[in-house]
């Protein structure tokens, strides 16, 4: 199954998104230029692979007593899913962006939904009692911010990359792989995956 999760307002935010020219990419963070002024954008992996140009980003700000950061996302979708996380005893921004980081926001909720600790404690820093803990607090709250179902194959996707996994392919190349091959059954998405592995050597 896929599921979406739909904005209905989760937390007061300051600056709800900022629009800007990105200037610079670091690790864990990215600048962007505002009218002469350069944020400190901090955000997942994934995102700073594709965030380029001009861009909005969808921002939280976390406030500690020694900092004032900001983190940005494409989408509400995963602003809404990070806010989610580090609501969660003991699940800190670092963490949450490890987790964002395993999947994108429908797979993730799926996760979620299905109660799959196996998957999530795959992140950095997330062990089974913590995957755990974070089911069951956004399990309930993820239905009450209006999680919806439509059909799909995400656990198709997840067979087949264990499959791969399970013949000796990195995980890595076994996400993605699995994510890109086309079929509605395993053993057709396998297959594909299998002939796309062997045509990228």
């Amino acid at each position: 199954m896929v599921y979406w999760l739909f904005i209905v307002g989760y937390t007061y935010r300051m600056w709800y998104s900022i629009t800007g020219e990105v200037q610079e990419k670091k690790k864990g963070f990215f600048v962007l230029l505002v009218n002469g002024l350069g944020y400190k954008i901090y955000t997942n992996t994934n995102t700073l692979g594709v965030v380029d140009g001009k861009t909005t980003v969808y921002t939280h700000i976390h406030v500690r007593e020694d900092a004032f950061d900001i983190f940005g996302f494409l989408t509400e979708e995963t602003l809404l899913l990070f806010e989610m996380l580090i609501s969660v005893s003991g699940v800190g921004p670092k963490t949450a962006l490890g987790i964002l980081d395993l999947d994108n926001v429908s797979n993730l909720t799926a996760i979620i939904l299905e109660k799959r600790a196996d998957i999530l404690s795959r992140a950095s820093g997330i062990g089974k009692k913590t995957a755990e803990r974070i089911i069951l607090e956004l399990h309930t709250k993820m239905k009450e911010f209006g999680v919806v179902e439509s059909t799909g194959n995400h656990d198709v996707r997840n067979e087949v990359e264990e499959v791969l996994v399970n013949l000796g392919y990195i995980r890595a190349v076994a996400r993605k792989t699995a994510q890109e091959a086309k079929g509605d059954t395993i053993e057709e998405r396998l297959r594909n995956a299998l002939r796309s592995i062997g045509t990228n050597r």
